[in-house]
């Protein structure tokens, strides 16, 4: 079973030949610039497709705090994302509280682990774990957000 830094190891090796298919789901590589070291870090996601976005979810093993990589993706956005042997950029960004409860169902629906965390979708539950969505960059959009940098310097 891989776990952790192996498990990057081992996917990136095999372009994920080894690694995408995880304990009855799927996962990706994230990589995220850290906040305070600016170096890259990656880490192994569950994830799920919805059109042209990947969806995660910043559970961190149901503890009350986010991971990591999920404060790293709020300070820049710009991420790395690895799916098998497919690299490319993407631009995340925080799923919209009407986005939430469908996207957590079928997040919960590809991993027993996230149908574990009672009333997660439930009107007063303490702790809404965030909904990631991950849009591949195209050449447009990467130049559309240059420039959109540009005018605001």
């Amino acid at each position: 079973m891989l776990y952790g830094k192996e498990h990057v190891d081992r996917y990136r090796a095999t372009d994920g030949a080894e690694g995408h298919d995880w304990q009855g789901t799927v996962t990706l590589l994230l990589t995220t610039t850290g906040r305070r070291s600016g170096k890259e870090r990656t880490t192994p996601l569950i994830y799920q497709t919805e059109g042209d976005a990947y969806l995660v979810v910043a559970s961190k093993g149901g503890a009350d705090e986010p991971p990591l990589w999920y404060l790293n993706l709020q300070e820049n956005p710009e991420v790395k994302v690895q799916v098998k042997g497919d690299k490319f950029t993407a631009r995340a960004r925080t799923a919209t509280s009407d986005e939430k409860p469908p996207l957590w169902r079928k997040m919960a629906a590809t991993w027993l682990g996230l149908r574990r965390v009672p009333g997660e979708d439930g009107p007063r539950h303490p702790r809404r774990r965030p909904r990631t969505r991950l849009r591949r960059r195209t050449a447009r959009s990467a130049f559309a957000s240059r420039l959109g940098r540009v005018a605001s310097a």
